[in-house]
């Protein structure tokens, strides 16, 4: 064989190589691709059947039938003692006051639907000493029971949120009757949450 011949020769066993690596490149990509595509099909299957956190929120109403994380106010462990203290009783006062709170701005609005209540809900519910006065009240509880009441304390913090988002008024646009039935949906749902977490302390 002749020089050039075994030239030509190389040069078509590398074009041989060079095709079948490409091939091989080109099947693993395939391969790779199809994984991801049932990965991505089995990833969102799996998503639908996944409870969203919106409506485990709003089963916080029945206790005991949305999560084992809310309890049966009767069942509920309380240190007694500590209940009777000085700085418990403040703000178990406090609580008390909130739920009154709740339903005064709801009179208002029935009284007067355009009545401007946001900055009425701002001043009473300052966060920083509501949060406090949960919490504080919540001290009395066991573990257990402070896994629902810690729950009711986020619900009542993220309706007394929004609340104050939506009774806004904007100057001489009046409040639509969509979101005055917003407002009264989130005040009911702050009384129920006030009320259910008042039950844990009797």
């Amino acid at each position: 064989m002749g020089i050039h011949e075994r030239t030509r020769t190389t040069t078509l066993h590398a074009t041989n190589s060079d095709i079948g690596s490409r091939d091989k490149h080109t099947t693993v990509s395939t391969t790779r691709s199809t994984f991801l595509k049932q990965a991505a099909v089995c990833s969102g299957v799996f998503a639908a059947f996944l409870p969203t956190t919106e409506a485990n929120a709003a089963k916080y109403g029945s206790f005991g039938a949305g999560s084992p994380e809310v309890l049966n106010p009767t069942d509920a462990v309380v240190d007694k003692e500590l209940l009777q203290s000085a700085d418990i009783q403040k703000s178990l006062a406090a609580v008390k006051k909130y739920l009154e709170t709740v339903n005064s701005v709801k009179q208002a609005l029935i009284k007067d639907s355009q009545a401007d209540v946001n900055g009425f809900v701002a001043k009473e519910f300052d966060f920083v000493q509501l949060r406090t006065d949960l919490n504080t009240l919540g001290t009395v509880y066991d573990e257990d029971t402070q896994r629902g009441t810690d729950r009711l304390i986020r619900i009542i913090l993220q309706d007394i949120t929004e609340l104050l988002v939506t009774s806004k008024l904007k100057s001489g646009i009046p409040r639509s009757d969509r979101r005055l039935e917003a407002m009264n949906r989130k005040l009911e749902k702050l009384s129920k949450a006030f009320e259910d977490f008042l039950a844990f302390a009797k």
